[in-house]
């Protein structure tokens, strides 16, 4: 397949973490990836266009020029990109509280406003990064749980009103993931676990669309765990 008939992908925050394998995955399986990234990972298998989902001028300005290297073309949107703040709500900063909002929700609004009809015109996909916090809620969570609680809403809605213009949307909602450099837990998923996931949602049939999918450790827990991780591995 040359690079002209390959199927489009954009994947917000892909240069670490579970946003490079699923952008990796997918490059594997055929897709032309373009990264939306704030940080730049600067690596040669992939296109990125630098983008701060918190600043909102900033996505369709980086959504026109995937669009205008394309020739308007984009089969698939990941939207992966996220901000974590825990602290209590008695001490929570307003900043953080709204860079979470603008990063984990708001931008998803943008994103998917500046895709849109390149995604009706290739009858293609939204997969949105959900998380178990969305409704399983914990101590200094509340800024967290609070965006991908809304970020279900959001999906959901948008497969509702999108469907009869053959647009599908994806949820995902991963527990406990060895996201972070250096975390080699057992009990957690590993990144290219979940990217294989992201990424299988594309090769369903085209009559039939999972609106939710919700993915836990399949590993027992070998060793008392508290905090975030017991609550997200359950």
């Amino acid at each position: 397949m040359s690079s002209a008939d390959a199927p489009v992908a954009v994947v917000t925050g892909c240069n670490r973490g579970i946003g490079r394998s699923i952008a990796k995955e997918l490059r594997a399986r055929g897709h032309r990836v373009f990264g939306l990234n704030r940080t730049l990972l600067k690596e040669d298998w992939l296109t990125e266009v630098p983008c701060d989902l918190s600043v909102p001028e900033e996505v369709p300005r980086a959504v026109d020029r995937v669009l205008e290297e394309t020739g308007g073309r984009v089969d698939l949107c990941v939207s992966n990109a996220v901000d974590r703040v825990l602290e209590p709500i008695a001490t929570m900063p307003a900043g953080g509280w709204e860079r979470m909002l603008a990063v984990n929700l708001t931008a998803g609004l943008h994103l998917t406003q500046a895709l849109l009809p390149a995604i009706r015109a290739s009858r293609g996909l939204f997969v949105f990064l959900g998380s178990h916090a969305g409704t399983r809620y914990f101590e200094g969570g509340a800024a967290y749980s609070a965006t991908k609680a809304a970020l279900a809403a959001f999906t959901e809605t948008l497969l509702i009103e999108e469907r009869p213009n053959g647009v599908r949307a994806c949820l995902v909602e991963p527990g406990a993931i060895a996201n972070l450099d250096g975390d080699h837990a057992p009990y957690k998923m590993t990144v290219d676990s979940v990217a294989r996931c992201v990424a299988s949602i594309v090769d369903l049939p085209p009559d039939m669309t999972v609106g939710r999918i919700e993915i836990r450790p399949a590993a027992p827990l070998q060793a008392p765990v508290t905090g975030i991780d017991r609550l997200l591995y359950v």
